[in-house]
């Protein structure tokens, strides 16, 4: 009796997936609901569990496999334990009549060795078997002997000559990096996409940070970080300005009245946006959990479809990474991205003064078609004013 592993029921926006990873191999022992195969998809990656402990008896579908729901992906034989001779394994364990035959014609060949091939056999600490024979009936010569110590002294210089300069290796792309892929081209190709910049000076908020983050993590458990600050001014900025809050359908501008913020974030498999919802009824420490439970399952994989649907409008934090400065794409069929930036000190004129401050760049990019320069440098001014007078945030004015 085995047990078929099946393809789980693909979400409805689906139409196939991809086989992406085996954690097993065939003859290995799996454990029940142990996760013995990653499934792909546009959006997310499902893990597929083994039913019942046992051994993963054949697999169907190979790594890189175009698979629909339902389909047969590995067949477990339950109770099995690892390393059980099968059908295939369970031979005599005496030598094959063909090993039988070779080694007598070793032994043959060993009783007919001239006393020279003897002698530099012994001399170079060699057994007859170690040696290839070219001679009658596969006798081995003085040449034999001469070529085998020449290929063994020249493996060594192989094995330490440098490894050469120019090589190149190809993989085929996920299914998540095509989707990425299609996505920003499609936003190249469909939006009249411009792209509006600012800069912000972060020391207030840096400041409101060093004062309250000790008791704002022993309150909340959780860290006070940026995000939540650009959470909040986005939100507010949103509300201020709906246009950029809004979509195009075919002919049709579409307003949202609530308020679905995605965040990029960077994964070993490629660039998601999952989804925070009704930020406007978020508070910052809420905003600061959500963020972190999606970074953690981005990192992991374990992103529902569910959480990478809709979103309004999307952030995108380069600064982590140490950009200063760049054009981020709108993520459709959203209106505009907001671009955060490297936080670099840099000397700034203050009331006819220079002063040292925490300055960072903002970029908005934005669909032309639906939002204006008005609206877009309006929506931009909003954020550098909130971020650089947190109380405002505090006190919605």
């Amino acid at each position: 009796m085995t047990i078929e592993i099946l393809v789980p029921d693909l979400p409805e926006s689906v139409a196939d997936a991809t086989v992406a990873t085996w954690h097993k191999k065939p003859g290995e022992a799996v454990a029940r609901d142990e996760v013995i195969v990653d499934i792909e998809t546009d959006k997310v990656v499902l893990e597929v569990p083994a039913p019942e402990a046992g051994v993963l008896e054949a697999i169907i579908e190979e790594e890189g496999a175009t698979v629909l729901s339902k389909q047969l992906l590995a067949k477990i034989k339950p109770g099995a334990v690892a390393g059980e001779p099968t059908k295939d394994t369970t031979e005599d364990t005496e030598a094959s009549p063909d090993k039988r035959h070779k080694a007598a014609l070793t032994e043959e060949n060993n009783d007919a060795l001239s006393p020279a091939v003897r002698r530099l056999l012994a001399e170079h600490n060699l057994q007859p078997a170690d040696v290839k024979g070219t001679g009658v009936g596969g006798r081995i010569t003085r040449e034999d002997i001469d070529a085998h110590l020449a290929a063994a002294k020249a493996a060594p210089a192989a094995a330490s000559a440098p490894a050469a300069a120019r090589s190149q290796k190809r993989v085929p792309m996920t299914r998540l990096r095509k989707t990425v892929a299609n996505r920003l081209l499609e936003a190249k190709n469909s939006t009249a996409m411009l792209t509006t910049f600012n800069e912000v000076n972060m020391k207030p908020i840096m400041d409101l940070r060093k004062q309250y983050k000790d008791q704002f993590e022993k309150r909340h458990d959780t860290r006070l970080g940026f995000m939540s600050f650009y959470v909040k001014a986005v939100t507010e900025a949103l509300k201020r300005f709906p246009e950029v809050n809004a979509s195009i359908d075919g002919t049709d501008i579409v307003y949202h009245n609530y308020f679905d913020i995605s965040m990029a974030v960077s994964t070993p498999r490629g660039l998601v946006t999952p989804v925070l919802k009704d930020c406007d009824t978020l508070g910052f420490a809420d905003i600061e959990k959500g963020i972190k439970e999606l970074a953690i399952k981005g990192r992991d994989g374990k992103l529902t479809v569910d959480e990478l649907m809709g979103g309004n409008f999307t952030i995108t934090n380069g600064g982590v990474f140490g950009s200063l400065m760049s054009t981020p794409i709108i993520n459709p069929p959203q209106a505009a991205i907001l671009g955060m930036h490297k936080i670099q000190d840099r000397p700034m004129a203050v009331d006819g003064k220079v002063e040292i401050l925490p300055m960072m760049y903002l970029a908005l990019s934005y669909d032309h078609r639906l939002i204006d320069g008005r609206e877009s440098v309006g929506f931009l001014v909003t954020i550098k004013e909130l971020l650089e007078d947190p109380a405002r945030l505090l006190l919605d004015v």
